[in-house]
């Protein structure tokens, strides 16, 4: 007789057991029949459905997949703090736990709601003038609703560091590329990136949105953060205990300021707008910076690398700055709003590599 393996995804995270699996499936179920009912109730609410662009079909999957998605989270989100490597956040301070539960509940609903709707948006153009009958609506709706609630439930139920920083990744990206593609203004990116949030349109909700949901998100990574430096300094991995409570300390700080930038629009607030990128860029300088003296003990490589994240960045402000004139104040803008996420992404595989053997 065998005991059970426990074995790991492709990204280093823990495999979902059998209990986890089971409990999505019939989560999915359950998504899927209230999914059937919403299908049929928007059916005969709205008779005349089409997937066409000025037909809100789309609309209505998105909302529905959004719903579920909250509250597949909330209690997937909840529950998992039970299992094997998720009981460190049994310890943590009940309004902090709070805070990153509705992180993680916010970003899984907008991911939901984007990913649904852009979706609906693609099959639209393949479908041209296509009616949705109710027979349609209710499968497709049961389908949405189904697969919502099935690919949350497994999201949330092994969350680590990596898995939340490939989630903030998708969320940040997904986010922004909706909104340039649903902005009024198609020549937006003549302006400045940040152009993108100062109209009275859903897309600029969705941009601002998107920079406030991943600044909390990246408030509650900081946690994950201090948990995983935590265990790499009582392991002799890491030599800095004060690394350990400071780096987290910059994390929250950056996620603040993401957030603030859409909470201060540029048509809104200017100056409060440009503090807040600014704080986030300084506090980006300052984790590459001061990485050899908090960090001492990760990989030789992590610093090769940190260093050229840094290169990277001093290299595109000289390319800016009016006495060169080489990047525009967009360009200027995504390139660093790329570096700070593409290093955000390495440190944390790092983070994960360093207390492996090889």
């Amino acid at each position: 007789m065998t005991s059970p393996r426990i074995t790991t995804q492709p990204d280093g995270t823990p495999a979902p057991t059998r209990r986890v699996e089971s409990e999505a499936v019939y989560l999915a179920f359950a998504g899927g029949a209230l999914g059937g009912v919403y299908g049929l109730i928007v059916a005969l609410v709205t008779p005349t459905l089409t997937l066409a662009e000025d037909d809100p079909f789309a609309v209505w999957a998105a909302i529905g997949a959004a719903v579920v998605a909250a509250v597949s989270s909330t209690v997937g989100y909840w529950r998992a703090r039970r299992r094997p490597g998720q009981e460190w956040r049994r310890t943590l301070p009940s309004w902090k736990f709070t805070v990153n539960t509705i992180s993680v509940v916010i970003v899984h609903t907008v991911l939901a709601f984007l990913a649904t709707y852009a979706l609906y948006r693609v099959l639209a153009l393949g479908f041209i003038g296509l009616p949705v009958i109710p027979f349609w609506a209710v499968v497709l709706m049961a389908v949405t609703l189904g697969l919502s609630a099935y690919i949350v439930d497994l999201s949330v139920s092994s969350m680590t560091t990596q898995r939340m920083s490939s989630l903030l990744m998708a969320f940040i990206v997904i986010g922004t590329l909706t909104a340039m593609v649903t902005t009024p203004d198609p020549e937006w990116w003549t302006v400045h990136f940040s152009h993108l949030g100062s109209f009275d349109a859903l897309s600029s909700w969705i941009f601002n949105g998107t920079l406030i949901a991943g600044g909390l998100l990246v408030t509650t990574f900081a946690v994950y953060i201090a948990n995983d430096m935590d265990d790499l300094v009582d392991a002799g991995v890491l030599t800095s205990r004060r690394g350990a409570r400071v780096v987290p300390v910059l994390f929250v700080v950056m996620g603040v300021m993401l957030a603030c930038v859409g909470i201060f629009p540029v048509d809104v607030n200017l100056a409060l707008h440009n503090l807040s990128a600014s704080g986030m860029a300084a506090m980006f300088i300052v984790l590459l910076v001061s990485g050899p003296n908090l960090l001492r003990g990760m990989p030789r490589t992590y610093f090769v690398a940190s260093w050229s994240f840094f290169a990277a960045t001093i290299a595109s402000v000289i390319l800016f700055i009016p006495a060169v004139g080489y990047f525009s104040l967009t360009a200027f803008e995504i390139i660093v709003f790329a570096l700070i996420f593409g290093w955000i992404s390495v440190f944390i595989r790092f983070l994960e590599a360093a207390g492996r053997a090889d």
